[in-house]
């Protein structure tokens, strides 16, 4: 896991529409970047869902929100769609970003040792330096979490 301090791997991803979007776009402004398993799944829709409930605190704030999984672009539009989430989704097939910012690891569930993507937020200054992080994020807090942290209402 990368850690505070640290400068922000920069990356160049497809969006749910298929647009190219790189951290670099955002420098100026905080970002909020979080990693999450996959589409659709319960914890992740959570996750999403509540980031999508309070997005207009972070808009109003200019603080953009972007979420990364290895899911394709059409599964990012169809999640996003379905779920009303007008933040930023960023495919990651090829799994480049998610190992960068070193989210794929090793994780035990049920007894059984698994690789995968750890949930895992990153809060990003407007320098590129990675500001903040929330390892092993919890679905149904971690945007409350992050907006305490920002001190942003």
């Amino acid at each position: 896991m990368l850690k505070e301090g640290m400068k922000a791997p920069d990356f160049t991803l497809p969006d749910k529409g298929g647009n190219m979007v790189s951290l670099s776009d955002f420098t100026g402004k905080k970002v909020v970047l979080y990693f999450y398993p996959k589409d659709n799944t319960a914890g992740c829709t959570r996750q999403a869902c509540a980031f999508a409930v309070v997005y207009d605190v972070y808009r109003a704030n200019e603080v953009p929100v972007i979420g990364i999984s290895k899911d394709s672009v059409k599964s990012h539009k169809g999640f996003a769609d379905k779920n009303n989430l007008p933040f930023i989704l960023l495919s990651d097939p090829e799994m480049e970003v998610i190992k960068a910012y070193d989210v794929w690891q090793e994780k035990k569930m049920y007894g059984k040792t698994s690789f995968g993507v750890v949930r895992t937020t990153y809060i990003i200054d407007e320098n590129g330096v990675i500001e903040k992080v929330f390892p092993k994020a919890k679905p149904d807090t971690n945007a409350l979490d992050v907006i305490e942290y920002l001190g942003i209402e």
